[in-house]
């Protein structure tokens, strides 16, 4: 499904922090969401590279990789668990328990963002969840990781 306006204006990354640009699927009984990011020599971290063809070809960047998670955790909490930052809630990651960088994630092919919620402690002001996480790019696993987030409702003033 092609990004929700409600989604964008709620989300608290602008367009040109989200990097998604389209929701694959929603499965609230798997607690599984996936995404889509299109990859190109504009995104943020990697314009910066000094690239070199043999040494260090032009990539997404390990450290927008991770961004991703946080990315695509905020598409579960909105739409698995219904929580909105218009309402006051807020995540935050907590832990990275591990981060492996299994391919370099080329320029071109969009990478398809895979996360599901593995256990999930809820509360009425807070929600403290663990993720699982997997970034494929033509089929070819790119990344995987495991991931604590804990969300807030942060009470209006």
């Amino acid at each position: 499904m092609a990004l929700d306006p409600a989604f964008v204006a709620d989300c608290p990354y602008g367009p040109g922090g989200q990097l998604i640009d389209e929701v694959l699927e929603v499965d609230k009984a798997k607690s599984l969401v996936r995404a889509r990011m299109p990859t190109h020599g504009e995104l943020p971290l990697t314009r910066e590279q000094r690239t070199h063809p043999r040494f260090h070809p032009a990539h997404v960047s390990g450290g927008l990789m991770v961004h991703m998670t946080g990315v695509l955790g905020y598409v579960h909490a909105y739409y698995v668990l219904d929580l909105r930052h218009r309402d006051g809630w807020v995540g935050y990651g907590v832990r990275i328990q591990s981060a492996r960088f299994h391919n370099l994630a080329r320029l071109g092919p969009p990478v398809i963002l895979t996360g599901w919620c593995t256990h999930a402690r809820t509360g009425t002001e807070k929600v403290l969840a663990k993720y699982e996480f997997e970034f494929h790019q033509e089929g070819t696993l790119v990344y995987q990781g495991e991931q604590t987030a804990l969300w807030s409702k942060v009470p209006p003033e």
